[in-house]
């Protein structure tokens, strides 16, 4: 190869590496069609639910809580997760009415409200999945849907469908917010 031939290859390696140090995943670019984003996968009763990764801390399996006295019973407890103190809360429950049945598949998803960390016992997570914002449907739930405060787009990937759970949603809703039992 020649010095000119090289210049050249050396060249184009600094264009890649200057475009991928202003590459960001997920991102949204310009006023084009939405991006692709990555949402954990779960399931809640036999619901298939998805929200966004990034609202997620981690996911782990259910510690053993203790339980809050004064609290809604969808209030599992409280854990204690390195040292940090999680409410535990069955997202079934509190949606449904209906305790999630507690079985080696359960998980908890841990985020946040307003800085304290919350763990939502699901049945079941299945992994991670990419979807794309101009990919979702509006919701097509049932009148008296239990999700239909918490859910209002799905994505239809296949033979497969996700509801997607808004936890802004979730996390404002006056009930969720008021955990002290009557």
């Amino acid at each position: 190869m020649t010095a000119n031939g090289k210049n050249t290859a050396f060249a184009k390696l600094l264009e890649y590496e200057k475009r991928s140090t202003h590459f960001s995943p997920g991102a949204r670019s310009g006023s084009g069609p939405s991006e692709e984003w990555s949402g954990v996968t779960f399931s809640v009763g036999n619901i298939r639910m998805t929200c966004n990764i990034d609202r997620i801390g981690e996911i782990l399996p259910c510690p053993q809580p203790t339980p809050v006295p004064g609290a809604k019973p969808w209030i599992i407890g409280l854990a204690n997760v390195r040292g940090e103190l999680l409410t535990v809360v069955d997202l079934a429950w509190f949606l449904t009415g209906i305790r999630t049945p507690l079985t080696a598949r359960n998980r908890l998803l841990a985020t946040s409200l307003n800085k304290a960390p919350i763990g939502l016992l699901i049945d079941e997570v299945f992994g991670q999945r990419h979807f794309l914002d101009s990919d979702a449907v509006p919701a097509e739930l049932e009148e008296d849907s239990f999700l239909g405060e918490v859910v209002s787009k799905q994505h239809n990937l296949g033979n497969e469908t996700w509801q997607e759970l808004n936890l802004d949603q979730l996390f404002n809703s006056a009930e969720f917010l008021n955990g002290a039992a009557e």
